[in-house]
């Protein structure tokens, strides 16, 4: 039996605030917008860039990590999955949104607070166990 993978990893900026909510369960879910920009050289020697904005989705304990260290413009790492969700709206159109469900996050970029430990140790999340991994465990 063969196996599939699904499986993203971006480094953005956050274009908003995240924003946080409960399921009708009491479930934590966040949800925030990274950009992440590419840049290029074309054969004639003209520089080019484009930003691609992503919609992040992250549940349970990290989305309440998520909620309380990140802020808009922050550079953040995302590891997660892709997943593509379909709906009609009140007039009968047909939506369709592909967002990264985030398993692991990491604030990348200066730390704001250096001697602030709750930072320190929000640095690094995971949605596995919600615990702070090590530095030298970033996948890069």
């Amino acid at each position: 039996m063969s196996r599939g993978l699904n499986k993203v990893q971006i480094i953005g900026h956050l274009g908003k605030d995240p924003e946080m909510r409960y399921t009708p369960s009491g479930k934590p879910v966040t949800t925030y917008s990274v950009a992440v920009s590419r840049s290029w050289n074309s054969a004639d020697g003209e520089r080019h860039s484009e930003t691609e904005w992503f919609n992040i989705v992250a549940w349970g304990n990290l989305a309440e990590i998520c909620k309380q260290y990140l802020v808009k413009g922050q550079q953040v790492y995302i590891e997660g999955r892709l997943q593509t969700r379909r709906w009609d709206d009140k007039e009968g159109q047909k939506h369709t949104s592909v967002e990264i469900v985030a398993n692991e996050m990491m604030m990348l970029g200066e730390r704001r607070d250096a001697n602030n430990s709750h930072t320190q140790e929000a640095e690094s999340a995971s949605a596995d166990n919600g615990s702070a991994a090590a530095e030298d465990e970033f996948p890069f």
